[in-house]
Protein backbone atom coordinates (compact mmCIF):
# COMPACT_ATOMS: atom_id res chain seq x y z
CA UNK A 1 0.00 0.00 0.00
CA UNK A 2 0.88 3.44 -0.60
CA UNK A 3 -0.04 6.88 -1.52
CA UNK A 4 -0.31 8.05 -5.30
CA UNK A 5 2.28 10.96 -6.22
CA UNK A 6 0.75 14.14 -7.09
CA UNK A 7 -0.04 13.85 -10.59
CA UNK A 8 -0.15 9.97 -10.88
CA UNK A 9 -3.19 8.19 -12.12
CA UNK A 10 -5.74 6.75 -9.92
CA UNK A 11 -8.53 4.25 -10.87
CA UNK A 12 -11.30 5.07 -8.19
CA UNK A 13 -13.42 1.28 -7.93
CA UNK A 14 -16.16 0.04 -6.23
CA UNK A 15 -14.78 -3.33 -4.04
CA UNK A 16 -17.35 -5.72 -2.01
CA UNK A 17 -15.27 -5.61 1.14
CA UNK A 18 -17.10 -7.80 3.59
CA UNK A 19 -19.40 -10.81 1.65
CA UNK A 20 -20.91 -12.45 4.54
CA UNK A 21 -24.54 -12.69 4.48
CA UNK A 22 -24.94 -10.34 7.85
CA UNK A 23 -26.46 -6.79 7.74
CA UNK A 24 -22.83 -5.56 7.75
CA UNK A 25 -22.36 -7.04 4.10
CA UNK A 26 -20.63 -3.68 2.81
CA UNK A 27 -18.74 -2.54 -0.82
CA UNK A 28 -16.69 0.49 -0.36
CA UNK A 29 -14.76 2.95 -2.58
CA UNK A 30 -10.97 2.20 -3.04
CA UNK A 31 -8.16 4.14 -5.40
CA UNK A 32 -5.98 2.20 -7.27
CA UNK A 33 -2.81 2.97 -8.31
CA UNK A 34 -2.80 2.72 -12.05
CA UNK A 35 -0.39 0.48 -12.72
CA UNK A 36 0.09 -1.35 -9.39
CA UNK A 37 0.76 -5.24 -9.99
CA UNK A 38 0.93 -6.58 -6.56
CA UNK A 39 -1.56 -5.89 -3.78
CA UNK A 40 0.03 -5.06 -0.19
CA UNK A 41 0.85 -8.56 2.31
CA UNK A 42 2.68 -8.07 4.89
CA UNK A 43 3.14 -9.79 8.14
CA UNK A 44 3.54 -7.43 11.75
CA UNK A 45 3.68 -4.22 9.16
CA UNK A 46 1.61 -1.68 9.19
CA UNK A 47 1.61 0.39 5.94
CA UNK A 48 2.74 3.97 5.83
CA UNK A 49 -0.77 5.02 4.07
CA UNK A 50 -2.65 3.84 7.58
CA UNK A 51 -0.02 5.54 9.96
CA UNK A 52 -0.72 8.78 8.32
CA UNK A 53 -4.50 9.08 8.44
CA UNK A 54 -7.22 8.87 10.84
CA UNK A 55 -9.16 5.22 10.62
CA UNK A 56 -11.85 3.46 11.69
CA UNK A 57 -11.53 -0.14 12.78
CA UNK A 58 -13.96 -2.41 12.64
CA UNK A 59 -13.90 -6.29 14.20
CA UNK A 60 -15.33 -8.96 13.07
CA UNK A 61 -16.41 -12.19 13.66
CA UNK A 62 -15.76 -15.21 11.11
CA UNK A 63 -19.26 -15.22 10.02
CA UNK A 64 -19.17 -11.28 9.49
CA UNK A 65 -20.47 -10.12 12.63
CA UNK A 66 -19.18 -6.60 13.78
CA UNK A 67 -17.98 -7.62 17.29
CA UNK A 68 -16.31 -3.81 18.22
CA UNK A 69 -15.27 -1.06 16.81
CA UNK A 70 -13.18 2.24 17.44
CA UNK A 71 -11.41 5.34 15.56
CA UNK A 72 -7.75 5.18 16.03
CA UNK A 73 -4.97 7.57 15.25
CA UNK A 74 -2.47 5.57 12.73
CA UNK A 75 0.04 6.20 14.83
CA UNK A 76 -1.24 4.54 17.97
CA UNK A 77 -3.15 1.51 15.39
CA UNK A 78 -0.85 -1.48 16.99
CA UNK A 79 -2.40 -1.72 20.80
CA UNK A 80 -6.07 -1.37 19.03
CA UNK A 81 -5.82 -3.96 16.98
CA UNK A 82 -3.91 -5.94 19.80
CA UNK A 83 -7.12 -4.93 22.22
CA UNK A 84 -9.57 -6.22 19.00
CA UNK A 85 -7.69 -9.42 18.85
CA UNK A 86 -7.35 -10.07 22.46
CA UNK A 87 -11.26 -11.05 21.80
CA UNK A 88 -11.46 -14.80 21.02
CA UNK A 89 -14.22 -14.06 18.54
CA UNK A 90 -12.43 -11.55 16.32
CA UNK A 91 -11.67 -13.27 13.00
CA UNK A 92 -10.59 -10.16 11.08
CA UNK A 93 -10.34 -6.69 11.20
CA UNK A 94 -11.10 -3.88 8.19
CA UNK A 95 -9.89 -0.86 8.37
CA UNK A 96 -11.30 2.35 6.60
CA UNK A 97 -10.12 6.21 6.36
CA UNK A 98 -12.35 7.41 8.75
CA UNK A 99 -12.97 11.16 7.02
CA UNK A 100 -13.69 9.93 3.55
CA UNK A 101 -14.79 6.14 4.57
CA UNK A 102 -13.08 4.63 1.54
CA UNK A 103 -12.09 1.14 2.59
CA UNK A 104 -8.47 0.73 3.49
CA UNK A 105 -7.92 -2.66 4.22
CA UNK A 106 -8.26 -6.06 6.04
CA UNK A 107 -6.04 -7.21 9.16
CA UNK A 108 -6.29 -10.88 9.83
CA UNK A 109 -5.33 -12.69 12.90
CA UNK A 110 -2.17 -14.57 12.14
Amino acid sequence: MKDAEPGESVLLLNHLCLLADTPYRASHAIFIREGATRAYDAVDRVPESMRIRLLSLRAYSAGGMMIDADVVDGVAIESVIERMFANIHVSYIHAHNAKQGCYAGRIDRV
